[in-house]
């Protein structure tokens, strides 16, 4: 039994990681568009072999590190973020059971948390001011939306009354919580975005004034696993928006086409919307997310109560 469940958990993750290499190629065919130009058009049909041209490209390279860097934290800085990226996917909640997580909305939030650390040690052990820039701007953003992004989910939390995620199904099967939570679900797309560095709140990777921000120092594989765990996340995030809103998880192409509709919107954003400024940022986590969350948690918690009074009541 435990090694069938490994076996399909390393299945999933080949396949999450092909989903990342067709996802890169799907952002760029759609910024192509939005751009008026045609994306990549000349490897393979229609371009459908250019990510694995990239991914010859970017792991034959020579590895380069900058000999004033802290090397352990450095090398390990990328393979942490994307184990973490990956080892999240235990969480969902399949019908066969890879893992049974009765908590497990706990090791997502712990798993999320835990992703600041690899990009505060490679923009940290990179001895770069630019990549330091970045590494703390991304800390930064994380305190501010983080706090919101849990009292958003510990809304919802309140009225399912536990942290299992098949909740979410058992729960929406005749209606999806975007009905009722429709700024909930607004306000979870937008931190969704600075959960993953993402446009408009790509702060740790500012261009523009940081070079490349904390992976500025990264080649090659360094930075391919990088990129990789960013992808990863993204379509993590999608399929959590999707259990948590849109329906919750089904065996059925449906779900699957969802995952596939939010991810087109993140690549959506970043070819419509410029760079925040980042005192906006801290402005609309604390000052606008923040209060609706807790808004939502008061009356979800006070609609959990009344149900339960009315069944119990026998009114």
């Amino acid at each position: 039994m435990l090694i069938s469940k490994f076996i399909s958990y390393i299945i999933l993750i080949l396949m999450v990681l092909a989903a990342v290499a067709f996802l890169t190629l799907l952002e760029r065919k759609i910024l192509g568009y939005i751009q008026i130009r045609k994306g990549p058009n000349k490897v393979g049909y229609m371009g459908i072999l250019q990510p694995f041209a990239d991914a010859v490209k970017l792991f034959t390279k020579e590895q380069t590190f900058p000999t004033v860097s802290n090397f352990v934290p450095y090398y390990l800085s990328p393979v942490f973020s994307l184990s973490i990226s990956l080892v999240c996917w235990a969480v969902m909640p399949y019908e066969m059971g890879l893992v049974s997580f009765k908590m497990g909305m706990l090791f997502f939030f712990c798993c999320m948390s835990a992703g600041v650390y690899s990009t505060m040690g490679a923009g940290w052990a990179s001895n770069s001011k630019y990549a330091l820039l970045g590494c703390l701007r991304a800390v930064a953003q994380t305190i501010s939306y983080e706090v919101s992004l849990a009292l958003i989910l510990i809304g919802v939390l309140f009225f399912l009354g536990g942290f299992n995620m098949e909740l979410f199904s058992d729960y929406q099967r005749y209606g999806w919580f975007i009905i009722p939570a429709f700024p909930l679900g607004i306000l979870w797309f937008v931190s969704s975005l600075a959960e993953t560095n993402r446009t408009p709140f790509d702060f740790a990777e500012g261009e523009s004034e940081l070079v490349s921000g904390f992976n500025t120092e990264y080649s090659s594989g360094g930075f391919a696993l990088i990129f990789m765990a960013e992808y990863s996340s993204i379509l993590f995030m999608s399929a959590l928006t999707s259990i948590f809103f849109l329906g919750g998880f089904l065996s059925s192409p449906l779900f699957y086409l969802k995952v596939a509709a939010m991810a087109f919107c993140f690549v959506w954003v970043r070819g419509t919307l410029p760079r925040f400024r980042y005192d906006k940022l801290m402005y609309l986590a604390w000052k606008s997310f923040l209060p609706v969350a807790l808004n939502y948690c008061i009356f979800f918690a006070a609609a959990k109560m009344f149900m339960e009074a009315v069944l119990i009541g026998g009114y």
